[in-house]
C-alpha cells in the first residue's frame, strides 16, 4: 500500500498530465486579411496547430491571388485580359476553360439573366469613378451585346469572343477563387475554416464543434442585419443594390445589371444564395437578383442544392422551402 506522500506525488503528476494534455488539444483560431479582387479578404481556420493555420491560410491567399492574375480585366497578362483583346480562337488554360462552361451554362438556364458579356457596360458605368454618372440609352446600345446570343463559343480549349463583346466574370470570379482556396485548406488538412471575400463566403466544416453564424446584411440600413443562419460546409453569396451605387434625383443606380436592357435590374434590394460551392452562389445571385423576386425564387427552388433568401424591391422577403425554418429574423 503507498503511503500518504507517495499518493500525493502521483496525484499532482496526474494532474500535470491532464493539463499538459488539456493544452495540447487547445482550440486556436487564426484569422488574417488581404486586399484580392479589389476587396477585403478574410480567412479564418481553426484548429490545434497554429502553424499548420497560419501556413495553409498563407498559400491560400496565394491561390485567391493567382486567380486574380487570371481573371483580372486590369491586368494586362491576365487570360480575361488577352481574351478581351484576341480577334480570333485562343487557347486558354483549364481554370479559364472550366469557369466559363460554368458561367455559359447559368447564363443558359437562368433565361440569361447572367452574362459574361458585360464587360463594355461595366466600363461604360464606371463604378470606380470618383462620381460616377448615369449613362445614356443612347450610350448604353452602342455597348450592349445581343443578349439572346452567347457572347463567346468553345471548342475544345479554344474560347473564341464575338466581335465586339467585352467579357467580364465578375460575377463569377471571386466565388471560385474562394473555392480554390477552401480546396487548399481541405488538402492542408485544415477541417474548420471560413473565407469571406467581400460577401462572397465559403464555409469549411463548422466554426469549431458549433456551426458558423452568418448574417445577412439589412439592404436598408448599414451596419444591421436582416437575418442570421447557422451553416455547415456551404457557400453563401449575398448580390445587393447597396454595395456599389450613386443616387440621382432620387434614383438609385447600382453595379447590377440587366443584360437584355444594360441598365441597372429593379426588381430586388438583395438576393442571398446558398450552395454547395461559392462560385455557383455568386453567378446564381446575380441571375435571380436580374429575375426579379417571382422568377428568381423560382429559379433558386428549381436549382439542385441552392437555398435563398430574396429581399423584394419593396422590401418584403421571401425564401426558398428548404431554409424557410433555418433563417432567424433580426
Amino acid at each position: 500500500m503507498l503511503n500518504r506522500p507517495l499518493l500525493l506525488v502521483a496525484a499532482l503528476l496526474f494532474i500535470l498530465t491532464l493539463v499538459w494534455f488539456q493544452q495540447r488539444q487547445s482550440v486556436t483560431e487564426v484569422a488574417r486579411t488581404a486586399l484580392i479582387m479589389g476587396t477585403l479578404v478574410e480567412i479564418k481556420g481553426v484548429g490545434s496547430e497554429q502553424q499548420k493555420l497560419e501556413t495553409a491560410i498563407s498559400d491560400a491567399f496565394a491561390v485567391m491571388r493567382e486567380e486574380e492574375e487570371r481573371f483580372s480585366p486590369s491586368i494586362s497578362s491576365s487570360q480575361l485580359a488577352v481574351l478581351n483583346r484576341a480577334t480570333k480562337a485562343i487557347a486558354v488554360d483549364d481554370q479559364t476553360l472550366n469557369l466559363l462552361q460554368r458561367g455559359l451554362e447559368i447564363s443558359r438556364q437562368s433565361q440569361r439573366a447572367f452574362s459574361l458579356g458585360l464587360g463594355g457596360i461595366k466600363k461604360l458605368w464606371n463604378f470606380s469613378a470618383t462620381q460616377p454618372q448615369a449613362s445614356s440609352l443612347t450610350e448604353i446600345e452602342q455597348v450592349l451585346p445581343d443578349p439572346t446570343l452567347d457572347p463567346f463559343s468553345i471548342e475544345g480549349h479554344q474560347v473564341k469572343r464575338r466581335p465586339g463583346v467585352q467579357l467580364d466574370l465578375g460575377g463569377i470570379a471571386k466565388g471560385y477563387a474562394v473555392d480554390q482556396a477552401l480546396q487548399v485548406l481541405r488538402k492542408a488538412g485544415v477541417r474548420s475554416a471560413s473565407v469571406n471575400a467581400g460577401g462572397d463566403i465559403g464555409l469549411l466544416g463548422g466554426h469549431g464543434k458549433r456551426s458558423w453564424k452568418i448574417g445577412i446584411q439589412h439592404p436598408r440600413k448599414p451596419g444591421e442585419l436582416l437575418a442570421t443562419i447557422e451553416l455547415r460546409d456551404r457557400s453563401i453569396v449575398t448580390s445587393g443594390d447597396y454595395e456599389r451605387f450613386f443616387v440621382v434625383d432620387g434614383v438609385r443606380y447600382h453595379h447590377i445589371f440587366d443584360p437584355q436592357t444594360g441598365l441597372p435590374a429593379r426588381g430586388c434590394q438583395s438576393v442571398s444564395v446558398i450552395a454547395a460551392n461559392t462560385a455557383e452562389a455568386d453567378a446564381l445571385a446575380t441571375a435571380a437578383f436580374v429575375l426579379g423576386p417571382e422568377k428568381g425564387l423560382q429559379l433558386l427552388e428549381q436549382w439542385p442544392g441552392v437555398d435563398g433568401l430574396i429581399v423584394a424591391a419593396d422590401g418584403s422577403s421571401q425564401t426558398t422551402s428548404g431554409i424557410k425554418d433555418l433563417i432567424q429574423w433580426r
